[in-house]
């Protein structure tokens, strides 16, 4: 496997169980956080901009769509990233507000986290595994 492919499969798992397992140990101000965050302005622009600077170094650097399965979620991974800064960039505020109230994030928080736990927990058995070529 790619040098490339461990080392960003390791830094993105690492960084999904940790931020997931902060958020649940600190669930109500996980909820408090993301319910003022959607409504503020400023500050769905500053998260659009990282997400944006992520997503394109991810995707610049690993735009690998063949080999293992490891290396694909990498990329996926990273087009999520780049996907979700783009929209948080250019969705009318009202229309982020909206999204964001459909989702019902305090009623199925723990539902919400397991995703980036469980991509997390792959990454990062995937990448500690695998021996570079």
């Amino acid at each position: 496997m790619a040098p490339r492919t461990i080392f960003l499969s390791k830094l993105i798992g690492l960084f999904c169980i940790a931020f997931s397992l902060s958020m649940i140990a600190h669930r109500q101000a996980t909820v408090d956080l993301m319910t003022t965050l959607v409504h503020d302005p400023p500050l769905v622009l500053l998260m659009g901009m990282i997400g944006l600077a992520v997503g394109l170094a991810i995707v610049l650097g690993h735009n690998i769509w063949s080999g293992a399965a490891l290396t694909v979620v990498v990329t996926v991974v990273g087009w999520v990233i780049l996907i979700r800064g783009l929209l948080l960039l250019f969705l009318p505020p009202a229309t982020f507000v909206e999204i964001f109230a459909s989702f019902h994030f305090d009623q199925f928080f723990l539902l919400y986290l397991a995703i980036p736990l469980a991509l997390g927990v792959y990454l990062t058995w995937g990448g500690f595994r695998s021996s570079p070529r």
